[in-house]
């Protein structure tokens, strides 16, 4: 029998036991929500700190800020060009919660998916599999998982999951990649239909909400 090396059954535990808790919580009722999201939070952190990584290891120094600018300009055009054409087609409406309180913590919770892809699930994997794009691909998946059944928002972030880890692996810096994430969900969120998203809920959260009415 094949014995699996301490560093891997350490990678997969801890994977197990991260994306465990949060697929736990996002299909939990929202009154546990409030109680398990704190939980998961700082459960996730300590395990990726716990291993000692420098800022540059995390994306959170100065590598590879400057060198990865311009995915904030094209993150812009993008949303430019999504709201120019869902004005054209009629679906373009207010955002849900617009005061500056939220804006700002949506930005938070889209730099802290940031760490999640980035410092928590993506060198798991690549200590798991050993490929970058299976990894990669792995990664993309996961992350796009944990927001079902919001089918819209699953394919989206298939797509910037794989987008993002790529960018990540050249870059090395998560900043970005955070605002750009938060600028492009906030368009989407203004952009789709909230009939198709239900203001972005996932898991027990979006089948819980019809047409702007929250379910009892």
């Amino acid at each position: 029998m094949q014995v699996v090396p301490a560093s891997r059954s350490r990678d997969l535990i801890e994977l197990i036991v991260g994306y465990g808790a949060i697929i736990g919580t996002v299909w939990s009722a929202e009154h546990l929500q409030a109680i398990l999201s704190p939980f998961v939070l700082v459960l996730t952190l300590v395990i990726v700190l716990a291993r000692r990584p420098s800022r540059d290891e995390l994306g959170m120094g100065w590598r590879g800020l400057v060198a990865s600018l311009w995915i904030l300009p094209a993150a812009v055009a993008l949303a430019v060009l999504s709201i120019v054409t869902a004005a054209e087609i009629g679906t373009l409406h207010p955002l849900y919660k617009a005061g500056p309180g939220h804006v700002a913590g949506y930005i938070l919770w889209t730099i802290y998916q940031q760490v999640l892809l980035q410092d928590y699930f993506l060198p798991r994997l690549l200590g798991l599999v050993k490929n970058e794009a299976v990894a990669v691909g792995l990664t993309a998946v996961l992350f796009a998982a944990a927001h079902m059944p919001n089918l819209a928002l699953t394919v989206v972030t298939l797509i910037w999951g794989i987008a993002s880890c790529v960018a990540f692996r050249r870059y090395r810096n998560l900043w970005i990649l955070g605002l750009a994430q938060g600028l492009l969900g906030l368009c989407f969120a203004i952009c789709v239909p909230d009939a198709l998203h239900h203001h972005l809920r996932v898991g027990l959260g979006y089948l819980r909400y019809q047409s702007g009415h929250r379910v009892p």
